[in-house]
C-alpha cells in the first residue's frame, strides 16, 4: 500500500492534533486542517489505509485517530518541522549562563532543574569518564597537626577533594612520604585500573604503615571513583505525576528513575547529537510509555556529557528539540572553557 504525499500529510495533522490536545482526530477535522484540498471522505479512505500500515490506531469507540509509536516514529523522522529559536529565546538560554567564574558542578545542577522548569519533563544531567583519563598528580595539604586535604587532579582536567582527619600527627616528613608514595603508585594509571583490589594490593606495599595510612589510601580510592564515575544531577522527577496518561506507570518509572546506574545507561551512547526514543521503542519496560530525548556533546577532548529529559510520549517535539540543542551547545562550550582555564 501507497504512502503518498497526501496520505503524509494526513498523518501530520494527526500527529500534531495528537500532540497538542491528547485527542483523537476525526476525518472532518483533518479535512480542515488540510485547507479543504480533499473531502472528508477521501480524508477516511486514507485513514483507513493509515490504520492497516499499523501508523495510526483507534482508541476505544471513538470516531477518531491517534499516532501509534510507528507513526510517531515515521513522523520524527520526516514529516516533524523544528521551529527554529527566536533571538529571545536564545538570549533568554545565554543568560541562564552567564556567569563570570562558574563552578562546572553547578552548571550540570542548575542545567538539569532549568531543563525540568522549562519543558515540565524530569530532566538528567551528567558527565562520563573517558577510558583513558588518568591520575595526573595528587597532593596532600596539611590543616591541622591531624588533619589534611587530600586533591586528586585528573588528565581530563577534573579536580576533587577531601578533608582527611588521622590518629597521628602529620609532620612534614610524613607527608611528603606519602605523597611520594601514592604519586609513585597511581599517577599515570587509568582511573579504570584503580580498584578496590589495586589500592588493597598499595596497602600491603606499604608493610607495618598500612595501618596509619590506610585511611588516606581510602580516600584517594574515594576521590579516584568519583572522577571516574562522573558527575549526575536529576530534576523534575515529581512533574512526570502531572501527566494523566504517566499515572499508572509511575510506581516503576520513578524507581527506575531513582537508579543512577540505569538512567546513566540510558543516556549513554555512542552517537553524537540530539536521539528520541519513544515508548515501545525503548528497551526498558518501565519506559514503554514514555518519550526520551538524549542531547550528547563532548567537553574538550578528554570529557564527554549528556543531557537527558523524559517524559509523555506526547510531547511539542517541534519546540523542545531546538531548545534543547541550543542550550546543550551552550553548555557544552562554557564547561570546555571552564576545564581548559
Amino acid at each position: 500500500m501507497e504512502l503518498n504525499g497526501r496520505r503524509m500529510r494526513v498523518l501530520s495533522a494527526i500527529v500534531d492534533t495528537y500532540l497538542a490536545t491528547g485527542e483523537p482526530a476525526g476525518s472532518k477535522l483533518v479535512a480542515e486542517l488540510l485547507g479543504g484540498e480533499v473531502s472528508s471522505a477521501t480524508v477516511r479512505n486514507d485513514m483507513a489505509a493509515l490504520f492497516e500500515m499499523g501508523l495510526i490506531e483507534q482508541p476505544h469507540t471513538s470516531a477518531g485517530r491517534v499516532p501509534s509509536h510507528l507513526g510517531l516514529r515515521l513522523y520524527l523522522d520526516k514529516l516533524v518541522n523544528y521551529r527554529p529559536l527566536s533571538i529571545q529565546d536564545r538570549r533568554k538560554i545565554d543568560a541562564m549562563f552567564n556567569l563570570r567564574d562558574p563552578d562546572p558542578d553547578r552548571l550540570l545542577e542548575d542545567a538539569a532543574e532549568v531543563l525540568s522548569e522549562e519543558t515540565g519533563c524530569a530532566a538528567i544531567s551528567t558527565t562520563f569518564t573517558p577510558k583513558t583519563v588518568f591520575v595526573r598528580r595528587i597532593e596532600l595539604i596539611p590543616i591541622s597537626d591531624r588533619t589534611l586535604v587530600i586533591v586528586v587532579l585528573a588528565s581530563n582536567g577534573v579536580v576533587k577533594n577531601k578533608t582527611c582527619r588521622v590518629s597521628f600527627k602529620l609532620t612534614p616528613k610524613v607527608v611528603e612520604f606519602f605523597q611520594n608514595f601514592a604519586n609513585g603508585r597511581l599517577a599515570g594509571v587509568s582511573l579504570r585500573d584503580i580498584t578496590a583490589q589495586y589500592m588493597n594490593s598499595a596497602a600491603v606495599s606499604l608493610g607495618e604503615y598500612s595501618r596509619l595510612l590506610g585511611g588516606m589510601l581510602s580516600a584517594i580510592y574515594d576521590l579516584c571513583r568519583e572522577i571516574n564515575d562522573g558527575e549526575y544531577y536529576q530534576s523534575g522527577v515529581n512533574q512526570l505525576l502531572e501527566y494523566d496518561e504517566m499515572r499508572t506507570e509511575a510506581k516503576e518509572l520513578l524507581s527506575l528513575l531513582g537508579r543512577r546506574k540505569d538512567v546513566v545507561n540510558l543516556v549513554w551512547g555512542d552517537k553524537d547529537g540530539i536521539q528520541i526514543t519513544i515508548g515501545k521503542e525503548n528497551n526498558t519496560q518501565e519506559l514503554t510509555g514514555s518519550a526520551v530525548i538524549v542531547s550528547r556533546y563532548n567537553i574538550g577532548q578528554d570529557n564527554l556529557g549528556a543531557i537527558g529529559l523524559i517524559g509523555p510520549v506526547r510531547l511539542d517535539y517541534a519546540r523542545l528539540v531546538p531548545r534543547l540543542e541550543y542550550f546543550t551547545k551552550t553548555l557544552s562550550k562554557l564547561l570546555t572553557e571552564t576545564f581548559e582555564d
